[in-house]
């Protein structure tokens, strides 16, 4: 299934943002509720509340719903910010707490 389908399948998110802080409790990403991050803010959003944070596990599911973009961030490293953290949570087994705003 595209990544369009299955961003149609996910929970509406709301808020204006979602903040990913790391075991340190550093702040490493802010994903905007809006224009050309929405779909990543929904799909962060949605495993956050699933997996209790952005796990390994979270990230391997994120990876799997971002479906062509994620073989394109493979592919192009950097194209795809979003998706490139889902692969260094995978291939390093951290874990980033999620809060959204």
């Amino acid at each position: 299934m595209s990544f369009a389908d299955t961003l149609k399948t996910l929970p509406e998110a709301k808020g204006a943002r979602l903040r990913l802080v790391d075991a340190g409790g550093v702040e490493v990403a802010v994903i905007e509720n809006g224009p050309g991050t929405a779909g990543s803010f929904r799909v962060y959003a949605y495993l956050a509340e699933k997996h209790g944070g952005i796990t390994p596990a979270a990230a391997e599911e994120g990876l799997a719903i971002f479906s062509e973009h994620a073989d394109d961030a493979r592919k192009h490293a950097g194209k795809h910010p979003n998706i490139d953290r889902l692969l260094a949570l995978q291939a390093s087994g951290a874990t980033l707490v999620a809060r959204v705003e």
